[in-house]
């Protein structure tokens, strides 16, 4: 046992599941070291070593609780149960919105740490948005995401907000970015398969580019665009009025009104 194991996970589903995958990936953490309640656990995570959905008595052994369950039922956890914890147990949350003097609250007055991460973390590849006033648990935090995501500190709670609109919810945009690409392929006459594979290699492979040859990305737009060519035709469409810029200021500024909003 060490200050941050074992670790209680507060639900496994998506973004819970994926971290596990990844530490697991990572070797960060012995999965003997991690328990996890989950009402419907994932085959994965059953065939797993994690202690799943431990006796009571286990709770007040976690060093850290991940708190993981859907936002509208965080309360209920919580009430549920804090009393089983260790008061020098640092609650890390990832639930969206809520703020971390209300989650300290809610568990008995115990440190808080609040992540916005993305479910990359399980390849290792997330992003992990971090806010916790005090350092020891911003440490903790970051021993918890380091091995499985690129971390950003943020100084100021409020910009969680901002950091859920342009990371946190932003894989669903790039998501939503290649959908729409292979539907116009498919209206420009390809195969659905041909234009499924030429989309998903193509985005995939740019993103790797950006992220191994550290040029900003407008210089590789500029690199990949001949004046007058096929590609600044397209650009003129994508970044002209009220296209890709307004376009995601718009989508960040709806979520973050959203953010608030489930902050209450």
């Amino acid at each position: 046992m060490n200050e941050i194991t074992p670790i209680l996970l507060l639900g496994a589903g998506r973004m819970g599941g994926a971290l596990i995958e990844g530490w697991k990936r990572t070797d960060a953490f012995p999965q003997v070291d991690l328990m996890a309640v989950e009402p419907h656990p994932s085959f994965v995570l059953a065939a797993s070593d994690v202690l799943l959905n431990p006796p009571e008595l286990y709770y007040s052994r976690a060093r850290t609780v991940l708190l993981a369950v859907k936002p509208q039922v965080w309360k209920a956890a919580a009430a549920q149960y804090a009393d089983l914890l260790a008061d020098d147990a640092v609650i890390v949350s990832i639930i969206a919105g809520v703020s971390a003097a209300d989650i300290a609250e809610a568990f008995g007055g115990r440190r808080v740490a609040r992540i916005m991460p993305t479910t990359a973390v399980a390849i290792a590849k997330g992003t992990a948005s971090i806010y916790a006033a005090d350092p020891a648990v911003r440490a903790r935090a970051h021993a918890l995401f380091e091995p499985v995501a690129t971390v950003v500190d943020l100084k100021d709670e409020a910009l969680m907000h901002a950091a859920t609109g342009v990371s946190g919810s932003a894989p669903a945009y790039l998501y939503a970015f290649v959908e729409a690409l292979e539907a116009a392929g498919v209206t420009a006459g390809l195969p659905r398969n041909a234009a499924q594979q030429l989309a998903r290699a193509t985005i995939a492979g740019a993103a790797a580019l950006l992220a191994d040859s550290g040029e900003e990305p407008g210089e590789l737009r500029r690199q990949v665009t001949s004046p007058g060519g096929t590609t600044q035709a397209a650009l003129e469409v994508l970044m002209g009025e009220g296209g890709l810029g307004p376009l995601l200021e718009q989508a960040v500024a709806a979520c973050i009104k959203r953010s608030k909003e489930l902050a209450g």
